[in-house]
């Protein structure tokens, strides 16, 4: 199928979708440099500040699948509307918050904003960009993600050091607006897709109460210990309700929060299970590689956040071009070659010595960014065109949901092996060997379930064509 060209409309809508998806990802990272003047303002201590991210980080991956659902349900446009509205509101006023007890509210409270915004952008963008673009659709938000978390710590950073922190979220302001203004301008208004359906309120309580026991339980468990009586509860609570929405779905069928068409299609099911697998490398790659590079070379924070610059960069840029590259060779190829980067991209930098320097990081960082690059945006696309169009946002933020779910029990795993190590730099490698394991699955995984076989003659045409234009 010959790609369709992008009229005037739909690029500037990308280009909105672009700014949601940027705001959105941009918060993840930008704070993390500010901890230490956010704990010198409120005259608290570290263990506090840092709930700032985590009430957000926590917020937003327990209600994203709820914000997809609802998008899809009530209108894309309408939900990111909302969503950016709370988003920006409560940035003001966590800026001028009097204490950190408001802040870490309104921090939960974006998290909803974001969880709202994120898998709307989502459903916007493969609806206004063509089916035969839809490479190009997964593309852009992903490549939109990667450029907002690797400028959140230089943005965060810059701002913290001149302005001061609360301009972090000053900023959200502006921004959201300009998202907003473009999106009324250029999105066609919402039509209802289901008028009849009713919101899944059982569904989504016990998704939501489940979510938020597993996560809290992969948080607290580091500091509290794995055996403690309150941690083994939340996991006990968090599998008692998961396993009773899996049971409740079931039975209630099409009008569930996560109705059985997509829950029994294999295609995205495997495509989220890849997600799964593969999310502990780049979290473990964002958490550890600064630790190193803090701790073993005496980077400061703001430095180490420029020294995930070669991983985050290139992630942002390869996801731009894995958009032609998926439209020109289709998923299979694209993603099982993706989850082979991330996989060996940790074996590399698990051979982290005593006496590693920074240049002898940058290798695995490279082929890092073209693993999450090529990865996140064709799993992605794989997930949400495997099902109907109506159901694009809530796609979406199941597949993200698995990558915020499989992140933080990564993290909760790598922490652990890291804790009971000998040394850091022992336990950072024996973390990283695991996570390229994990990922190993996920390229099993591609190569048996994603997608149809590969194309030969697409790929020689894509050769010849390429050799035509030297």
């Amino acid at each position: 199928m010959a790609a369709e060209p992008l009229g005037r409309d739909t690029i500037i809508g990308m280009f909105a979708m672009a700014v949601g998806t940027f705001v959105v990802a941009n918060d993840f990272t930008a704070l993390s440099v500010a901890i230490p003047a956010i704990e010198k303002s409120f005259n608290t201590d570290v263990t506090t500040a840092q709930w700032v991210i985590n009430s957000y980080a926590m917020v937003f991956g327990v209600v994203i699948v709820t914000g997809g659902r609802l998008a899809d349900m009530f209108g894309r446009r309408r939900i990111f509307l909302i969503g950016a509205s709370i988003f920006a509101v409560f940035s003001v006023i966590g800026g001028l918050a009097p204490d950190v007890r408001l802040l870490l509210v309104c921090r939960g409270i974006m998290g909803i904003g974001g969880a709202l915004m994120w898998p709307a952008v989502l459903g916007m963008t493969y609806e206004i960009v063509p089916d035969s673009r839809a490479g190009l659709a997964g593309g852009l938000v992903i490549s939109a993600a990667g450029i907002g978390n690797a400028a959140g710590p230089l943005i965060g950073g810059a701002l913290t050091d001149t302005l001061g922190w609360e301009w972090i979220f000053f900023i959200n302001l502006p921004v959201a607006l300009l998202g907003g203004i473009i999106v009324l301008m250029v999105v066609p208004r919402d039509k209802p897709t289901a008028p009849g359906e009713r919101i899944d309120y059982g569904g989504t309580a016990a998704l939501t109460v489940g979510l938020f026991a597993l996560l809290l339980a992969l948080d607290w468990g580091v500091d509290r210990g794995w055996a403690d009586p309150v941690i083994l509860a939340l996991f006990g609570i968090a599998a008692a309700s998961l396993i009773g929405f899996g049971v409740y779905e079931n039975r209630i069928g099409e009008t569930a929060l996560v109705p059985d068409s997509v829950i029994r299609n294999l295609t995205f099911a495997m495509c989220t299970l890849t997600t799964l697998m593969i999310a502990a490398v780049f979290f473990g790659a964002l958490l550890y590689l600064p630790q190193f590079m803090t701790k073993e070379l005496g980077f400061t924070a703001i430095g180490a956040g420029a020294g995930l610059l070669p991983m985050m960069l290139t992630f942002a840029l390869v996801s731009f071009v894995a958009g032609r590259v998926y439209e020109a060779l289709g998923a299979k190829l694209i993603v099982t070659v993706g989850a082979g980067c991330l996989a060996g991209g940790m074996f590399l930098l698990s051979a982290i010595e005593p006496d590693t320097t920074y240049g002898q990081l940058v290798p695995g960082m490279l082929v890092l960014g073209v693993g999450i690059g090529l990865f996140y945006s064709s799993v992605t696309t794989a997930g949400v065109t495997a099902l109907d169009p109506s159901k694009s946002s809530l796609a979406g933020a199941i597949i993200y949901m698995a990558n915020v779910a499989g992140g933080a029990i990564g993290l909760g795993l790598n922490t652990a092996i890291v804790a009971t190590s000998s040394s850091l730099i022992d336990g950072i490698s024996n973390a990283f060997v695991v996570d390229g394991s994990l990922a190993v699955i996920g390229v099993v995984i591609a190569i048996v379930f994603i997608g149809g076989p590969i194309d030969k003659k697409r790929i020689r045409a894509l050769r010849h064509h390429h050799r035509a234009h030297t």
